[in-house]
């Protein structure tokens, strides 16, 4: 009884999920509104008692999952991602016609990240892995007369299926050589020597983690997903997801795998470089703008990947994880403003124009919208001054302090590569002849405000509030320490 106390938000979500289901069932898509009204109230729910929880560190459910500081912030990310994820929705879908299943599948999606972050036990990840791919499966081809989202969802589903395979296969394997699935008694088996198939199974399950988090050379789904997804499915995929499916796998590393940092660190440091320089050089050719995105998204998950790669050896466990706790924070922040802005970019019949060549001129006729996308660019190019450039700097401090100088010369200079396709944006919409596309003034005073707020916490804005986010991200990393 005295576990349940611990998963009330993941309880909060279970009872929405549930309801609304029923409800949507029986109210049909003329509710939709009310419906995605109601499920960002329960994830709000699920904060305020994610606010509330005991701390801990705790293990509960037969040590299946921990409750600490680490799993309360980056529930409390997955859960804000969503809730703007779902405020944005409504008025794409009116086009296309809204139906009430998309709130209900996003909260049960982020029911299994939920799970996902806490999880200590292989079989705990694995449940919490699939529930949440399983919603996302659909929500990627939700636009159902849409051919684009067609294929989309089922290359995710197929591609994923493969990658849940290799994962249990790893996991099987691990289960097989220690005896155990608890990432104690992993641990505890590692700290004896690791041997051949225990190798293999760390392999095939950070295999499987890495397609998760669109890691090169799992990275292959990422475009066509991201451009086939209506884009509030894209903007969702990019956030919440990304932040569970990072989380867990530096939980896993730091708490299954503390003696085993020779071998999780040479597959890290490996998925960071490929992902840096891919997603790097592979956005240059792009001409839309969601998969240009799309490949943003890698090569910020390579960065995300040198400050874990960082927190392997003891000396640096404090600044590797921090730093991967304050990039997740600040991505999120910018990736969902740059989907807003996308979302604002309709054409005169309310048509989606996605192509960067349309953008062309868009200073002279939205030069606010203009502005917040410009600084959205620059902060994910990590550009100094702009708070972007804050999260970088972070992880390749903590490389180079960790013995890791390769990896972050490779992602400075990965860094100066990507710069070239965000300025190219800029340049577009900044200096361009105008483009034969207007872009009337769309969205509410809401939608706006939260593009400006954005755009402003990822400015100079942003480093107002380092140092409180510093002690939180130190907070949530000492978890793990």
């Amino acid at each position: 009884m005295t576990d349940l106390l611990y998963i009330l938000p993941e309880l909060a979500l279970i009872i929405g999920g549930l309801v609304l289901l029923m409800y949507a069932a029986f109210a049909g898509d003329k509710q939709s509104g009310v419906i995605n009204a109601l499920a960002a109230l329960f994830l709000a729910l699920a904060l305020i008692l994610l606010i509330r929880q005991p701390e801990g560190p705790t293990l509960v459910f037969s040590d299946t999952l921990r409750v600490d500081s680490f799993s309360i912030y980056a529930k409390a990310l997955i859960y804000i991602s969503a809730i703007a994820a779902l405020l944005m929705a409504p008025r794409y879908f009116e086009a296309e016609g809204y139906r009430a299943e998309y709130p209900v599948l996003v909260l049960f999606s982020v029911l299994g990240m939920s799970i996902m972050v806490s999880a200590h036990d292989l079989m705990s990840l694995y449940i919490g892995l699939e529930l949440n791919s399983l919603a996302a499966y659909v929500l990627a081809s939700f636009a159902r007369t849409d051919g684009r989202a067609s294929e989309a969802g089922l290359k995710y589903f197929v591609l994923g299926s493969l990658a849940s395979g290799m994962l249990l296969y790893g996991s099987s394997l691990l289960y097989g050589f220690t005896g155990t699935t608890n990432f104690a008694g992993i641990a505890d088996v590692f700290t004896h020597g690791d041997n051949l198939g225990l190798i293999f199974g760390l392999v095939f399950v950070l295999a499987g983690l890495g397609f998760k988090i669109s890691a090169v050379p799992f990275h292959m789904w990422t475009p066509d997903v991201y451009e086939g997804a209506p884009t509030p499915v894209a903007a969702f995929f990019a956030s919440a997801p990304k932040v569970a499916a990072l989380a867990l796998l530096t939980r896993f590393c730091m708490e299954a795998l503390p003696d085993a940092v020779g071998s999780w660190q040479q597959i890290i440091s490996f998925m960071a470089i490929a992902s840096m320089v891919l997603g790097a050089i592979g956005a240059i050719g792009q001409r839309n703008i969601k998969r240009l995105l799309a490949y943003s998204s890698i090569a910020n998950v390579g960065f995300i990947l040198v400050g874990l790669a960082a927190a392997g050896p003891a000396a640096t466990n404090e600044a590797g994880v921090s730093s991967v706790i304050i990039y997740l924070t600040v991505y999120v922040v910018m990736t969902l403003g740059s989907f807003l802005a996308v979302l604002q970019l309709r054409d005169a019949n309310g048509r989606m124009v996605e192509d960067i060549a349309s953008l062309a001129g868009l200073w002279k006729t939205r030069p606010g919208l203009a502005t917040a996308i410009a600084i959205f660019m620059f902060s994910l190019a990590g550009i100094p001054p702009l708070f972007g450039f804050w999260p970088k700097y972070l992880v390749f401090q903590a490389a180079i302090s960790a013995g890791l100088l390769p990896l972050a010369v490779i992602g400075a200079l990965a860094s100066v590569i990507g710069a070239f396709y965000y300025l190219r944006v800029i340049k577009v919409m900044m200096f361009d002849a105008p483009a034969d596309v207007s872009f009337p003034a769309v969205g509410g005073v809401a939608e706006r405000g939260v593009i400006a707020v954005s755009a402003a916490y990822v400015s100079l804005f942003g480093f107002i509030l380092l140092a409180p986010l510093s002690q939180v991200a130190a907070w949530a990393a000492g978890a793990l320490l």
